[in-house]
């Protein structure tokens, strides 16, 4: 999601057990793989209780698969953008169970890790994706990709007027899905490049580009690295309403 805080020979020929920790969203879930397969997966979609379950949650994974923490071999978080509460729940965790645990961090783009999931799970390869994430009135947070997750449009905040992607739609079927999406398509209308489709983010989605990253020994700086929100983060005590998307 950013320049990596510590890059190393390959580990091309290690079978990476890997924790993905995704709380960006009002959907929390932890996915525990094994040389990029799913070994097991809990999802919260209760965005208040993600601080409640997400360690529950790691405990119980470890428990049903019978291992330990010292057989991991990196943790992964979703980094952001997405809910500031939801985010510094996971980002946290990630971090601190790192430095109990001696792990690197992997920290991976919660709109890329979206544009993963539905990508595969479509096998359109002649189309682009656009995840939507809700940031309240008619602001998303967003960002283009390829059928190889090549960034079009980096991840950012964006205030959707009616020609919001009309670069992009004039030549090209495009993928729009995620919980900023519904009010992407009351505003667009019916347009022939445009596609919504239902989706729903899961922790699992960030394995492939965790694996890879693990692989190409890309780990974030424990001490440095924090959630990637792309808006100012403003507390009550600022004068301005605490802002969670």
């Amino acid at each position: 999601m950013r320049a990596p805080g510590r890059r190393n020979a390959k580990n091309s020929e290690r079978l990476a057990l890997i924790l993905n920790i995704d709380t960006a969203t009002a959907i929390g879930s932890v996915a525990l793989a094994k040389d990029g397969i799913v070994l097991q997966t809990l999802t919260n979609d209760k965005e208040r209780d993600h601080a409640a379950t997400l360690t529950l949650f790691i405990q119980e994974i470890f428990n049903t698969q019978k291992i330990t923490p010292a057989q991991l071999d990196a943790i992964a978080v979703s980094g952001g953008p997405g809910s500031y509460t939801g985010l510094r729940v996971g980002v946290a965790t990630a971090k601190g169970l790192c430095y109990a645990w001696n792990k690197p961090l992997i920290g991976i783009s919660t709109l890329q890790m979206m544009a993963q999931g539905l990508s595969a799970a479509l096998q359109d390869q002649h189309a682009l994706y656009c995840p939507l994430l809700d940031a309240r009135r008619m602001e998303v947070y967003t960002g283009v990709y390829d059928a190889a997750l090549t960034p079009l449009i980096e991840p950012k905040a964006l205030i959707l007027t009616p020609d919001a992607f009309n670069e992009w739609l004039d030549k090209n079927k495009v993928y729009f899905f995620g919980d900023g999406s519904t009010k992407w398509e009351q505003l667009l209308g019916p347009h022939s490049n445009a596609v919504f489709v239902p989706y729903r983010i899961s922790a699992e989605h960030m394995i492939p580009l965790t694996e890879a990253a693990f692989r190409e020994n890309i780990f974030e700086d424990l001490a440095y690295f924090s959630p990637f929100y792309l808006k100012p983060y403003y507390t009550p005590a600022q004068g301005k309403n605490d802002k969670k998307s």
